[in-house]
């Protein structure tokens, strides 16, 4: 269901951006996506803002909150136990950027580092379950680890959510590809992507997590982002699921936007 009311531990459940400019951004993705910006009147909250569509919210943003700090996306995974799993992290070799920490009232959170370079945070909900709608248009519906070392992660977030790796091949008009789902276990459904940086990719770009927004028409929200000061990183073009396009916001976070197949499965 698009509307969801909670998401099962292992499971991406929140996405949020960091920007050095919270004002352009609101007004960008507003227009982009028909959000409502609502920040936190708390000052314990720094500044935090929620977006909503339709009345529920579907992603965050924040501040920059250190030096050198590039815009971008994250993404947060639904646990149990953030200490616990961080623990485990730890022992799987990641580097810890945030230790557990909670957040008021709405969850526990850390952040950390893979492996092969690539950021993600984990999010122990308490009143704040995270995205309250995905999968429709304006909303979140894929996240994918985009990363130079494939082995390495796939033992990494095994040991870290028991993710299990499922890679698939399939045809191009450049040639045959693969492409990893995320699977919570050897039975459930993939909750998330792997692709590997190749030779093809730009040298200095690192391992990252992107994040998806569903939309109706790639090639207009690619042609609108522009409009509104957002530059198109990869022009629309279809895959095996539907057609898709690579943006970035005014401040230069990228995220993807996708439009699925009725068919795709």
């Amino acid at each position: 269901m698009p509307q969801v009311s909670q998401f099962a531990p292992g499971t991406p459940s929140w996405v949020d951006l960091g920007t050095p400019d919270i004002d352009g951004s609101a007004a960008f993705y507003s227009s982009l996506f028909g959000w409502e910006a609502h920040k936190a009147p708390e000052p314990e909250a720094g500044g935090y803002v929620m977006f909503t569509k339709d009345g529920l919210t579907v992603a965050g943003m924040g501040p920059l909150m250190q030096e050198g700090q590039p815009p971008a996306w994250g993404t947060y995974v639904t646990v149990v136990d953030a200490d616990t799993t961080i623990a485990a992290a730890r022992e799987a070799g990641a580097q810890i950027l945030l230790e557990p920490m909670d957040v008021m009232d709405a969850g526990r959170m850390a952040t950390l580092m893979d492996t092969a370079g690539a950021v993600i945070s984990i999010w122990q909900p308490k009143e704040h379950i995270g995205a309250e709608l995905v999968n429709e248009p304006g909303s979140l519906c894929w996240n994918e680890l985009a990363t130079r070392d494939p082995v390495a992660a796939a033992a990494f977030y095994d040991a870290v959510f028991g993710w299990q790796a499922h890679t698939s091949t399939f045809d191009t008009p450049d040639g045959e590809r693969t492409y990893t789902e995320w699977h919570p276990d050897s039975d459930g459904g993939p909750i998330g992507g792997m692709i590997v940086i190749d030779e093809t990719w730009p040298a200095e770009m690192p391992s990252h997590w992107m994040t998806y927004f569903a939309v109706e028409d790639p090639d207009a929200t690619a042609s609108l982002a522009k409009e509104l000061g957002g530059t198109v990183e990869v022009e629309p073009f279809d895959i095996p699921p539907g057609r898709m396009a690579v943006l970035a916001d005014p401040s230069g976070a990228y995220f993807t936007v996708i439009a699925m197949r009725q068919d795709a499965s």
